[in-house]
């Protein structure tokens, strides 16, 4: 066990050497997480095995017990495995908008156990890598990868998880994230942390696929912010539709929009079911969630601007991460 000490300014160094753990400490890192890892990496990597695989996981996360043994039974029944994600949840706490952020994993995960395991980022809270693909990332970085060469992780980007996955499978590796593979990670208990968290996270979606282009391995990622656009435009359509219906013609019972209704809420309901009563109270009024969907969209739709206009990206460290 390793762990990575970046610009700490708290007890983690000490703390983590009193539990008997090997602690690394960067050294000069301004990359963040992509730099902080690929200071440990070029240290572990040369000393271990082909066969071998390293869980990356973030210090405000936490695995479940069985982690470990799923993801070890995967990779040895599967030689094109490159790595075994973890399916995230929210931890507790965070009041209204802690728990809106729970529904949304809640309903992230069903969707990754409904497609057996099949993910589209290998998330960066905890995720157990072969040592081989890492190498052969490594070494494909500024020929068929971005990067610099050598590096496993990618420190232009600001999602380095996401340009990670991408670079997995442009080089031809799978991914799985089984059911089991369970993790509980950080929530932001803030509506301004949220926001720089998602634009941070948005914003590199879109700047990954910018530099990889349109391939193969990109296409369906290409489509599914295409989908976010549209869901965008339709949403704000749909809430504009409402308002202007309440102001000139008042509200009237219509048999169709009232079923149509009632199928979209037995639907947020019953895919956050297993969150427990507070996931489907929050759930069941719609309108809650709707306005966090906005929120949401206003996100991407921010990320876009700030994209097509240059403006620059950077990492926001919110006040509540780690250190």
């Amino acid at each position: 066990m390793v762990v990575v000490s970046d610009n700490s300014t708290d007890k983690t160094v000490e703390l983590a050497s009193a539990a008997g753990v090997r602690v690394m400490e960067t050294a000069g890192n301004t990359a963040m997480k992509a730099g902080a890892l690929n200071q440990a990496l070029e240290h572990l990597l040369p000393d271990l095995d082909v066969d071998d695989a390293l869980l990356v996981m973030d210090a405000d996360s936490r695995i479940d017990a069985d982690f470990l043994e799923v993801a070890e039974e995967h990779l040895l029944s599967d030689s094109t495995l490159g790595a075994v994600g973890g399916i995230f949840f929210g931890e507790s706490g965070g009041g209204l908008l802690g728990q809106l952020q729970r529904n949304e994993f809640l309903r992230y995960s069903r969707d990754i156990e409904r497609h057996r395991g099949r993910v589209m980022v290998l998330t960066g809270t905890a995720s157990v890598i072969r040592v081989q693909a890492m190498r052969e990332v490594a070494a494909a970085r500024a020929k068929h990868l971005p990067g610099v060469p050598g590096q496993v992780y990618d420190t232009a980007a600001l999602t380095e998880d996401n340009e990670f996955t991408l670079a997995l499978k442009t080089l031809g590796w799978r991914l799985r994230s089984p059911a089991p593979c369970r993790v509980t990670t950080e929530i932001m208990t803030g509506w301004n942390e949220l926001w720089w968290q998602r634009l941070r996270w948005q914003r590199g979606a879109l700047e990954n696929l910018r530099h990889y282009g349109i391939t193969r391995t990109t296409l369906r990622y290409w489509g599914q912010q295409a989908g976010i656009a549209i869901g965008a435009v339709a949403l704000s359509l749909y809430v504009l539709l409402l308002a202007i219906t309440a102001v000139v013609g008042g509200w009237a019972v219509r048999p169709l929009w009232i079923t149509v209704g009632v199928i979209f809420i037995a639907e947020r309901v019953t895919t956050v079911w297993r969150g427990g009563w507070r996931a489907r109270a929050l759930a069941l009024p719609l309108v809650i969630e709707l306005a966090y969907d906005l929120f949401i969209q206003a996100v991407f739709v921010r990320s876009l601007i700030d994209l097509l206009t240059g403006r620059a990206a950077r990492w926001h460290r919110a006040q509540t991460d780690p250190v």
